[in-house]
């Protein structure tokens, strides 16, 4: 009979939600466990495979350096990072870390097996899961288990840097794989099923992005799918494409989305209940169908971002202690970048999604050409733009293509937040010459 080991919380997944309630349900007295299954994911995807790895991957491409000194570099700032973020929580006199895979026996019972194969149950009042997401790969032909076909996760540990590159996706992942390998000097093609990239963005701001990315050196096919993967030597993989072309190159990365990782979970054990797009459907304060059982992070659906994943620990806190007076509801103005280069940033509704909802919208429009700064920078590129309300003075939606948009957008969003008139930002005093005083012209509307 396995031993029965009862704790006030159980939270599966060391991510940023993850982590944090942990850290803040100790300090509370509660006992608590955090399980998790893989000792190189401490701390959750941004910091391990994601957000902190490409960041500082471009940084150095950007910046002229060597591929494999940069991954090295990459390696050891990880490894610093995860060990920082095991001792937060391993540390607390409160807390037990669980190595092991957490599997639901009923909604309030996991199983846990640790790599030795030890199975320990484990009962709380509350039960967490934070376990993130996985790459998506859409079911293809041919040699798909090749050790040439890459997701975001394998190939910044590859260490020898791919003379041709093959990116599958034109979405944001795909974008930005795309500016960092040819930076450090891979002949980059990417695959685009639409007839161009950013549909969802503002079409000038679309246009500039395409036409830099196309300047740098970047090989768009659109309106193509990939449709058969077929490795041709021990160097070079080709993809046939959906009008029967061939691309061969050392490479291929797939960045075709991810999706909630709820897979052998056991939920099927449990009354939670997922939705249509596989995610733990939950309710505005992030509680599942099991009321004792939440769901934070990108496991549930809705964005995939560490700092909404660092919000659902507040509204499940909120929840917890404060009555649930701050809710999913009351995010506002999500925010987010996509680090090309130069980075684009953008929060709220383009003009054409303002006039939709029926404001009376007008926007203005900014070249990063005829800004001071710009010029210190030597970066002459990009395009800043801002959608206004022109009857409340109140701030629709802003788009930063440009160096620095990714600190700018973070005022913008603040201002949208706090209900703050466009005309402030326009009549603001700026210290000068920075980045932030575009918005004196911006805002001259």
């Amino acid at each position: 009979m396995l031993r029965l080991t009862h704790f006030d919380a159980i939270i599966i997944g060391f991510g940023k939600a993850g982590k944090t309630l942990a850290g803040d349900l100790a300090g509370r007295d509660w006992n608590v466990a955090l399980i998790e299954k893989d000792k190189t994911m401490y701390g959750g995807t941004c910091i391990n495979i994601a957000c902190i790895p490409t960041k500082l991957l471009m940084h150095d491409a950007l910046n002229g350096s060597e591929y494999r000194a940069a991954v090295e570099r990459k390696n050891g700032v990880i490894e610093r990072l995860r060990d920082k973020n095991y001792h937060s929580v391993a540390d607390l006199n409160k807390a037990t870390v669980y190595d092991g895979t957490a599997v639901f026996i009923s909604d309030k019972e996991i199983e846990v097996e640790t790599g030795n194969g030890k199975k320990e149950v484990l009962s709380a009042d509350k039960i967490f899961v934070n376990t993130g997401a996985e790459t998506s790969i859409p079911p293809l032909e041919g040699d798909i288990d090749s050790d040439k076909v890459y997701t975001s996760t394998t190939l910044i540990d590859e260490e020898i840097l791919p003379d041709k590159l093959t990116i599958v996706g034109g979405g944001y992942i795909g974008l930005e794989f795309a500016t960092m390998y040819n930076a450090f000097g891979s002949e980059v093609s990417v695959i685009v099923p639409a007839d161009e990239i950013l549909n969802d963005e503002d079409e000038d701001i679309r246009n500039e992005i395409t036409k830099d990315m196309k300047e740098s050196g970047i090989n768009f096919i659109f309106g193509e799918r990939a449709e058969k993967v077929k490795e041709e030597s021990s160097s070079n993989i080709t993809v046939t494409l959906s009008d029967g072309r061939e691309l061969t190159s050392n490479a291929i990365l797939f960045a075709t989305g991810r999706k909630p990782n709820t897979k052998g979970l056991g939920l099927d054990n449990t009354s939670v209940q997922l939705t249509e797009n596989g995610g733990i459907k939950v309710d505005n304060h992030l509680q599942t169908t099991a009321d004792n059982i939440y769901a934070m992070g990108d496991v549930k659906d809705g964005f995939q971002f560490t700092y909404t994943s660092l919000d659902d620990y507040r509204i499940v806190k909120s929840h917890l202690f404060d009555d649930g007076e701050y809710s999913y509801d009351s995010r506002t103005n999500v925010h987010y970048t996509m680090f090309t280069d130069p980075p684009y940033s953008r929060v709220g509704l383009t003009l054409q999604e303002a006039k939709e909802e029926g404001y009376e919208a007008d926007e203005n429009s900014m070249p990063m050409s005829g800004h001071p700064r710009s010029h210190i920078n030597n970066e002459l590129r990009g395009l800043f733009k801002a959608v206004v309300d022109t009857e409340s003075g109140k701030i629709l939606g802003v788009h930063l293509y440009g160096v620095n948009s990714e600190e700018l957008i973070n005022l913008a969003k603040l201002a949208m937040d706090h209900e703050i008139p466009y005309t402030v930002l326009r009549d603001q005093m700026y210290n000068h010459p920075v980045m932030s005083e575009a918005f004196n012209t911006l805002f001259d509307i």
